[in-house]
C-alpha cells in the first residue's frame, strides 16, 4: 500500500492542476471585443462626422485611452476621449477635409487588459460646422460620460469593422494543449495506481494462504 499512496497523490495533485488550467482557460480569453464603430468600416458617408465611435462588448476603463482620427497626414480628432456607457467617443475638429481617414484606437477593457484596433471611412465632403455643431453622424450620448486624455496616436491594431468578431483575441490553443497533457497525465497515473493496487492486494493475497 506505501507503493500506492504516492501514486494517488500524484492522481490528486495532477487533476487539481488539470482543474486549474480547464477553469483558468475561460478568464484568459474573456478580454473585451469591439462590436461596431461609427462610421462603419469601409464606410463612405457624405460629409465628415462630428464624432466617431467605438461600441464595446463592456464598458472600458476610463484610464489610458486613445483615439487619433487622421487624413491627409494629420490628425484630427479634437479634445479627449469621450467614454459613455461601453462607447468610447472621439470629436473630430472643425475643417477636416474630404478623403479616406483612419481611425486608430486604444483602449482598456473592464478587464485591465489593454485593446486596440483600426477602422477606416471615406468622407464624400468636408466639415462645414465645429465638433458642438450638428451636422454629420454621432452616437448616442445618452448615459454617464466619463472623459479621458487622448494617448496620441495608438499603435495599430487589429482593423475592427460593422460587425467585428468576437474572436478578436487569440484561441488560448497553448492552455488547451496543457489542459489535455494533464488530464492524459490524470488517466495514466490513475490506470497505473489501479495496476499497482490489484498486484498488492494479489501479493497480500497470496501470503495469506501460503
Amino acid at each position: 500500500m506505501r507503493t500506492v499512496r504516492p501514486l494517488l497523490a500524484a492522481v490528486v495533485a495532477a487533476l487539481a492542476f488539470a482543474s486549474a488550467v480547464l477553469f483558468g482557460a475561460a478568464p484568459a480569453s474573456a478580454h473585451d471585443v469591439a462590436e461596431s464603430t461609427t462610421p462603419a468600416n469601409g464606410a463612405t458617408v457624405a460629409v465628415v462626422p462630428v464624432s466617431v465611435s467605438i461600441t464595446f462588448n463592456n464598458r472600458p476603463l476610463a484610464i489610458g485611452s486613445g483615439v487619433t482620427v487622421t487624413a491627409g497626414g494629420e490628425n484630427w480628432a479634437d479634445g479627449a476621449v469621450e467614454i459613455i456607457d461601453n462607447q468610447a467617443v472621439q470629436k473630430l475638429r472643425s475643417g477636416a477635409p474630404a478623403g479616406e481617414y483612419t481611425v486608430t484606437w486604444r483602449v482598456v477593457s473592464s478587464d485591465s487588459h489593454p485593446i486596440e484596433g483600426t477602422f477606416k471611412f471615406k468622407a464624400a465632403a468636408g466639415s462645414t460646422t465645429s465638433a458642438s455643431g450638428s451636422a454629420g453622424s454621432s452616437p448616442s450620448t445618452s448615459g454617464s460620460a466619463v472623459t479621458v486624455p487622448t494617448a496620441g496616436t495608438a499603435a495599430p491594431g487589429t482593423a475592427t469593422g460593422e460587425s467585428a468578431p468576437a474572436a478578436s483575441q487569440p484561441f488560448p490553443w497553448s492552455i488547451v494543449g496543457l489542459a489535455v497533457v494533464a488530464v492524459g497525465l490524470v488517466v495514466f497515473l490513475a490506470v497505473t495506481a489501479r495496476r499497482k493496487l490489484a498486484a498488492s492486494n494479489d501479493a497480500e493475497d497470496e501470503s495469506s494462504a501460503e
